[in-house]
């Protein structure tokens, strides 16, 4: 790759959270020079460490001094800020799980730096009728401090991973180059993975945080259609077939609650905005055996057990985060897995020549690549690479803003190309596809 073409700049970065996404991130960083540090932070700081260890690995030592290990409490705001000003940090990059979103943001505030999230901050339904209103939507906290970083000149760029994130970026790219007229917005998600365990058999492990998908899918979906404004359904309505390219096929995809709903009509002009994820009956299965038993709750209960010393007695823990303790870490399953996992935007309205027009922008993603080249595996890659453009767009100034602002409030056309370029000229080597489609309806 020729690092020459990348601007090198002062950008310093603090990363909060090693696991599946922080350390891709930090991986696909490693091949890019738009930075002067990344402080790789987690609350179990040999987690950074062991991410540091492999960027040494595979690219030398050298490469890795661009590159510190610390502890963070990212549930303590003043924690964060204390990391960023003794770093100096320029950049704070959320990637733990939507509950620390409120702490992380307030202590990048509080420090001058700017940042950057995959997921925003989290919804509360509406407590009498969820299934029809909503209540605290995705990121509502978040745009209401949006004078606070306007004011100081600080730039919150929220929902920049893959599903919000390039999703967003597809959207802006077909409304600006692509369409005069939009119907429909719909995100569109879905894989053929496969997860196997020592003796070939099919498994049950998510790619995704667990913690993150339960929030995700059992809470009220949201829409958005332009005579209404937003409003929810009942979890997993509205069940479609969606067709995915390069081998995936067809896949039954539902209504989710998810960060695209919330951005996408901030900015852009559609008549609906729609988000559907290929689950999976089995998934959904136990989504809903989840709820049924209380298992998804955030709520801590006190359990019979033993404190740190061992002595027995009662202790308190949240059912939910039982559940992401007894499952796989997502970070860790890339060796059985095997498939593609496709991240789009469906698009339908009338094209810049008054033709009903319907398109599918897409990427896809491959495992066995993913992991070759990055030793991560796809679905948390696929999310990593994203924010990593969007600081080298804002590292070089291409991208620029302040205040609270999603994906979409920024030109898309320079991130696909910064994305789609092959390595050896400064790029991803990530194309992207536009798959165009026979519309289904007109107007």
């Amino acid at each position: 790759m020729n690092d020459d073409r990348v601007v090198s700049g002062g950008m310093r970065i603090l990363l909060v959270g090693a696991g599946g996404v922080g350390d891709a991130i930090a991986k696909i960083a490693a091949r890019r020079s738009f930075y002067e540090l990344i402080v790789v932070s987690d609350f179990d700081e040999s987690r950074a460490e062991r991410t540091i260890a492999a960027i040494a690995a595979r690219h030398g030592e050298e490469s890795a001094q661009r590159f510190r290990a610390e502890q963070i409490d990212a549930s303590d705001p003043y924690a964060v800020e204390s990391l960023v000003r003794e770093h100096r940090i320029s950049h704070v990059m959320n990637a733990v799980e939507p509950k620390f979103v409120p702490t992380i943001f307030a202590g990048a505030l509080a420090a001058g730096a700017n940042y950057l999230d995959m997921a925003m901050s989290l919804s509360e339904p509406h407590p009498t009728d969820p299934h029809r209103q909503t209540g605290v939507k995705l990121g509502d906290d978040q745009f209401a401090q949006a004078p606070d970083w306007q004011k100081l000149g600080q730039l919150a760029l929220v929902g920049m991973g893959v599903e919000p994130g390039l999703s967003d970026v597809f959207a802006r790219y077909a409304s600006d180059h692509l369409f005069s007229e939009i119907d429909e917005l719909g995100t569109r998600d879905g894989a053929n993975l496969v997860v196997r365990d020592d003796e070939g058999n099919e498994m049950f492990a998510p790619s995704f945080s667990i913690w993150t998908t339960i929030e995700e899918c059992l809470n009220p979906p949201v829409i958005w259609q332009k005579d209404e404004g937003w409003f929810t359904t009942p979890p997993f309505s509205e069940p479609e077939v969606f067709v995915f390219p390069e081998g995936i096929g067809p896949v039954e995809c539902v209504n989710v609650e998810h960060e695209e709903v919330l951005l996408m009509p901030r900015w852009l002009d559609a008549k609906r905005v729609t988000f559907k994820y290929g689950l999976g009956a089995e998934f959904i299965g136990v989504l809903k055996t989840l709820h049924l038993l209380g298992l998804d709750s955030t709520l801590p209960l006190r359990v019979r057990g033993a404190d740190a010393a061992g002595v027995a007695g009662p202790v308190e823990v949240a059912p939910r985060d039982v559940v992401a303790a007894a499952l796989p870490d997502p970070a860790s399953i890339g060796p059985r897995m095997s498939g593609k996992t496709c991240a789009g935007v469906w698009v339908t309205g009338t094209g810049l020549d008054g033709e009903p027009r319907e398109v599918y922008l897409y990427h896809v993603s491959d495992n066995e690549w993913t992991m070759r080249e990055y030793d991560a595996q796809c679905v948390v890659w696929q999310t990593a690479m994203n924010p990593v453009i969007a600081l080298e767009l804002l590292a070089t100034g291409v991208w620029k803003g302040s205040g609270v602002l999603g994906p979409e409030a920024f030109d898309a056309a320079p991130f696909l190309e910064l994305m789609a370029r092959p390595l050896d000229e400064g790029g991803y080597d990530q194309p992207w596809g536009l798959d165009e489609r026979t519309p289904t309806r007109a107007g």
